[in-house]
C-alpha cells in the first residue's frame, strides 16, 4: 500500500492507497494545539504507529515544502521550519516503514492527477472541489457557517499526492517491466 503525507505543522494530510488505486484511508492530523516543534512530532510518529499496524505500507509519497519565495507568502522563519518538520516527518516514516520517501511538489502532483489552477484563484478550493467531484467517499465536515472544516484541505491535498503518488509508481512499474 502507498502511503501519502501533506505535511504540515498546522494540520497533516494523510492518504493510504491500494495496490488498484482506491484510497482505503483519509485523514488529518491536528497539531494546532500543540505549541513544541517536537510535541507535534511525537502525535504524528504516535498515527504513524497506528497506521503501521492496519495497513501493510510499502511505498510513501510525501508533498515536497515550498523551496521559494512568493508575494505574500510565508517567511523564511516559517519555511524553515516546515523544512524542518517535513525532514523530521521524513525519517519516522523511513525508520517505521523501511521505506525511503518519495517526493512531488503540489504542482507536479496535481498536474498528475490532472487538476488545472486558474489563475489569481486559491488552489485549496479548487483541489478539494476536484476531489469531491471524483471519490464519492471523500467527506469532509463543514463549520457552522457551511465552509469546509480546515483539516478538509490536507486531506484533500494528501488524496493528491496519493494518487499522483500511484501513478507515478504504476509508470514506474511499467517502465521497469518493458
Amino acid at each position: 500500500m502507498l502511503l501519502a503525507l501533506d505535511v504540515s505543522t498546522s494540520i497533516t494530510g494523510v492518504s493510504i492507497i491500494n495496490q488498484k488505486g482506491d484510497v482505503v484511508f483519509c485523514g488529518a492530523i491536528d497539531l494546532r494545539k500543540y505549541k513544541n516543534f517536537f510535541t507535534k512530532c511525537e502525535v504524528v510518529k504516535s498515527h504513524l504507529m497506528e497506521l503501521r499496524r492496519d495497513f501493510p505500507i510499502s511505498i510513501i509519497y510525501i508533498e515536497q515544502p515550498f523551496m521559494f519565495f512568493n508575494s505574500g507568502g510565508s517567511s523564511a522563519k516559517t519555511m524553515a521550519g516546515l523544512q524542518r518538520f517535513n525532514g523530521v516527518v521524513s525519517w519516522i516514516c523511513y525508520s517505521f516503514f523501511g521505506v525511503t520517501p518519495e517526493y512531488l511538489t503540489a504542482g507536479q502532483a496535481r498536474k498528475e492527477v490532472g487538476i488545472k489552477i486558474p489563475r489569481g484563484t486559491k488552489a485549496k478550493p479548487v483541489v478539494l472541489q476536484f476531489v469531491l467531484d471524483n471519490d464519492p467517499t471523500f467527506e469532509i465536515q463543514y463549520t457552522k457557517h457551511q465552509n469546509p472544516k480546515p483539516e478538509s484541505y490536507d486531506k484533500a491535498d494528501s488524496w493528491v499526492i496519493a494518487k499522483a503518488g500511484w501513478s507515478v509508481w504504476k509508470k514506474s512499474q511499467s517502465s521497469a517491466e518493458s
